[in-house]
């Protein structure tokens, strides 16, 4: 029986994987890192429609994106679920996810998963935020309670964001990402 490698996780102070690879929205628009990402750095999400996890931390994760972007980082969320890419991880379901939940960020398809891959991405939702010169500085999940992100106590992912903006280091640079896999 053979048995599955993982990829390799990407460590804080790695350089962002493929920075000018374009990936497709359900519109078909296409993005790289480096078209997204604005002045203080790039929040990369990985996500899908369907995971229950993702469902139940949506509005923490809105706000949270948003949050970043007000903060002058740019957003991008890609949809790694191959597994239901005709059904309701496809592009027209994803365009109605987006729109549902107000993206004002890109939601791009990783074709193969090939970012997921490259980044070491386990769960979903897993986010990945890096700084100006698109080096990682957190890698982790949203807040501190994905089972129930309403009792939340810390918001790792806004935490690290202010930290990164108000010339800090990250204090906390990593959190377990709990999700669908």
């Amino acid at each position: 029986m053979a048995m599955t490698v993982l990829p390799n996780e990407l460590q804080i102070g790695s350089s962002i994987p493929s920075p000018e690879l374009k990936m497709k929205d359900a519109d078909g628009k296409q993005y790289s890192f480096k078209d997204v990402k604005q002045k203080n750095g790039l929040l990369v999400v990985f996500s899908c429609n369907t995971c229950p996890w993702v469902i139940k931390n949506q509005a923490v994760a809105s706000e949270a994106y948003a949050y970043a972007k007000s903060k002058n980082i740019g957003v991008i969320v890609l949809n790694s679920n191959e597994a239901q890419r005709n059904g309701d991880d496809s592009p027209a379901a994803m365009k109605t996810y987006a729109k549902d939940q107000q993206y004002q960020w890109p939601y791009v398809m990783d074709d193969q998963s090939q970012m997921a891959d490259a980044f070491g991405a386990k769960v979903t939702p897993e986010c990945y935020l890096f700084n100006a010169d698109l080096k990682l500085v957190y890698h982790g999940a949203i807040t501190d309670n994905p089972k129930t992100p309403q009792e939340s106590g810390r918001y790792h992912l806004k935490a690290a964001v202010d930290e990164l903006v108000n010339g800090k280091e990250v204090s906390m640079t990593k959190s377990k990402a709990m999700g669908c896999t």
